[in-house]
């Protein structure tokens, strides 16, 4: 029954990916010989609304027919029959880059059909950052260490600016052998590197993939937090160099009393240390402390 249980779990599974109602069916063709079993066939009837089996086509000669097609257009046959049909793979995982805090950003989502072209535009996060380095992850975890690393290069010669100026423009493309290139380029420099993944290499198994997919279920929620948490950091970091900025500003045009400016400055350097010291605080806390901060910093703003 565990098996059955399995089968029709698979099936559910594929409908949601595929993001299709159940009521949009119109046939349910039944494929490969396990659907000769009448337990198999009663739970499918169940599951679709007690809706009639298509029972019209042998499901051996099925499979069989689907892979000699398969092999034929892989193999570049010119047959008349396989000419004109057009098969499509998706990708089995989401794939994308870290970002600050261990954040795994997607940039192909799961389920994607290939071949597929995505770009996707990122930004420095420290002032005169010389070179960054492009991890590129696959699977459905938001901390970006959870997943599986494929790859790694740097992209280097960015030219000297404050944090957030430059831009990147970051191409993931899959051809139709399933093969993944992945380009950074430096968008006012036009400097750029790329990583080149091979179908077979560096990829997961199907058991792996299916693991991925239900642990990603699994800790739903604790990767939500995680991810707020980052952002509330990020967020706080963001404030504390934003306010730093307005202090070396106001201070060079004299708009703020002295006595104000000094106040702030401690109220900064206060919240620093307090960021550097407390590694694990919660999304809470780094949320409290950003509002104090900026309170603190009300003549600036």
């Amino acid at each position: 029954m565990s098996l059955f249980s399995q089968c029709i779990e698979t099936l559910d599974q594929c409908l949601k990916d595929a993001k299709v109602n159940k009521s949009w069916v119109d046939e349910i063709i039944l494929v490969g010989g396990s659907t000769r079993i009448p337990k198999v066939q009663h739970m499918l009837r169940e599951l679709f609304g007690w809706k009639e089996l298509c029972k019209s086509v042998n499901p051996d000669e099925a499979v069989a027919f689907g892979a000699a097609v398969m092999a034929a257009k892989l193999s570049g046959s010119n047959d008349k029959s396989v000419q004109d049909l057009l098969l499509r793979d998706v990708t089995p995982l989401s794939l994308g880059v870290e970002l600050k805090g261990e954040v795994f950003d997607v940039v192909i989502p799961r389920n994607t059909q290939i071949p597929t072209k995505k770009f996707k535009t990122y930004i420095t996060t420290e002032d005169n950052q010389y070179s960054t380095v492009v991890k590129v992850y696959q699977g459905e975890r938001t901390k970006s260490t959870n997943n599986h690393l494929l790859g790694k290069f740097t992209v280097s010669g960015i030219p000297p600016a404050p944090k957030g100026e430059i831009k990147f423009e970051d191409c993931f493309e899959i051809d139709s052998d399933g093969i993944l290139t992945v380009t950074s380029k430096i968008i006012s420099t036009g400097m750029s590197n790329k990583l080149t993944i091979a179908n077979d290499k560096g990829r997961l198994s199907k058991d792996e993939i299916e693991r991925m997919v239900k642990e990603a279920e699994r800790y739903k929620l604790e990767d939500q937090e995680y991810k707020r948490r980052v952002n509330a950091r990020n967020d706080l970091e963001d404030c504390l160099y934003n306010m730093k900025k307005k202090v070396r500003e106001y201070k060079v045009s004299k708009r703020v009393h002295p006595e104000s400016l000094k106040k702030i400055e401690k109220a900064i350097d206060e919240t620093n240390e307090w960021l550097e010291d407390n590694h694990a605080a919660t999304t809470s806390e780094l949320q409290r402390k950003k509002v104090s901060l900026e309170f603190a910093c009300t003549p600036l703003v």
